[in-house]
């Protein structure tokens, strides 16, 4: 380039500069990249040392705003501030674009402090998580609800400040929105009162085993949020139920025997009442050996010989004398049984009762509580105490009921045949 031409170059760059508008589109750009490199460095420099400094504290607060990304949006409050500060510095800008982008800078700020808000309620929500007492006082549903107002009040902030508004005239005028509001957030509303009935009453915790037929809920609370519920099924699959559900509605609630430490059972043995009948002596002294038997034996057999002697020559009549039942032993054989089952919870009701019979026999009902809440050992308890008192019923001359099946129409048709050969004969043929 000649000595000219660059003296040409330099005159066009200082008329070109004398613009008005070029100095205003220069600022602009030096603006632009004066924010651009304060976010880099914000970003860069202020998280490498929260990062360092998070390290070497052995407080568990600041790695939780580390890990909920609390500084990370701090750190962008910088060029929103770079932007508000060096607008007026513009020259050449119109007043009312120096007003606009100064607003716009504001709202990003609030929207920007808005999530850095929101954010720190997260991490106290998480290390309140950490605590015992959080599975009896969950905070969640708060926070949640604390997370709400901060972006209703972000809003209206941001909103005035796009608008060229006081926030203050914008919410004197929500007073005449209030309907619209809390038909817009029914739910929220209903979910806030609930929490605080659950939490006031201590309806629910996390962890706690509940069923809602309603909502198809059979299993463990994972999650008490604000506006739902979460349980895991026991086939796990999940369930959402609605905070203000488990208010209006019912549900039933285990934890009352988890912390007992024991679970019932409440299951009865069907018997065949036409096999109920007096014992003989013979009887009555062969289960007289009977180590759960000995001592009820014993007692029944002077309770039953001083009623008897009472009664002079009437007891001459069996119909007047009293006897032992087969039923009445074993009930009471099944009843020693259950109390001394190393299974089966001392402390709690052991009962063996007849309910009332029914077409599918007389009911044997056994009332108790196993020593364990676990659901498998539970039901291997429950198992075995049937499984022995099924097989000890012929031993006492009694028989399940079960409606007759295939297997046994035949047998019943065999005998039949065998006691009489010709019954399935053909006819004669005249």
């Amino acid at each position: 380039m000649t000595r000219m031409e660059a003296s040409r170059l330099s005159t066009f760059l200082s008329q070109l500069w004398a613009e008005p508008w070029m100095q205003t589109v220069a600022g602009l750009a030096l603006l632009a990249a004066v924010a651009w490199l304060a976010d880099i460095v914000a970003r860069r420099l202020l998280l490498k040392l929260v990062r360092a400094a998070t390290t070497r504290s052995a407080n568990t607060f600041d790695d939780a705003l580390l890990a909920r990304g609390v500084f990370h949006w701090i750190a962008h409050l910088a060029p929103a501030a770079v932007v508000q500060l060096g607008v007026p510095l513009i020259p050449g800008l119109p007043p009312a674009a120096v007003t606009s982008l100064r607003n716009l800078a504001a709202a990003v700020m609030v929207a920007l402090g808005g999530l850095a808000l929101t954010r720190l309620l997260a991490a106290v929500n998480d290390l309140y998580q950490q605590r015992p007492i959080a599975k009896t006082r969950p905070l969640k549903g708060y926070v949640q609800l604390g997370q709400i107002a901060i972006w209703i009040v972000a809003a209206i902030v941001i909103l005035g400040l796009l608008i060229n508004r006081s926030p203050l005239l914008l919410l004197s005028g929500l007073g005449a929105m209030t309907a619209v509001l809390l038909l817009v957030f029914k739910d929220t509303v209903l979910s806030l009162v609930a929490s605080v009935q659950i939490a006031a009453n201590d309806m629910l915790r996390v962890g706690d085993w509940i069923e809602m037929a309603s909502a198809g809920a059979d299993g463990e609370v994972t999650d008490v949020a604000l506006h739902a519920v979460t349980v895991q099924n026991w086939d796990k699959t999940i369930v959402r139920i609605p905070t203000w559900k488990l208010v209006a509605e019912s549900f039933k609630n285990w934890r009352g025997m988890q912390e007992a430490g024991a679970r019932r059972i409440k299951r009865a043995l069907h018997l065949d009442v036409a096999s109920v009948r007096f014992l003989d002596e013979a009887e009555v002294a062969e289960f007289g050996r009977f180590r759960l038997l000995a001592d009820y034996i014993a007692g029944k057999c002077v309770s039953v010989a001083e009623t008897n002697a009472a009664l002079g020559s009437d007891a001459e009549l069996p119909a007047n004398r009293r006897r032992l039942t087969n039923l009445g032993t074993y009930r009471a054989y099944a009843n020693a049984y259950l109390r001394q089952h190393p299974g089966i919870h001392p402390g709690l009701t052991v009962m063996v009762r007849q309910l009332a019979p029914t077409p599918a026999g007389l009911p044997l009902e056994l009332y108790c509580f196993t020593a364990t809440t676990v659901w498998a050992e539970h039901e291997g308890i429950a198992s075995d105490l049937f499984d022995h008192l099924y097989a000890m019923l012929p031993a006492f001359g009694l028989r399940a009921f079960q409606p007759p099946t295939g297997h046994d129409l035949r047998e019943g048709v065999a005998a039949l045949v065998a006691q009489r050969p010709g019954l399935m004969s053909p006819p004669p043929v005249d």
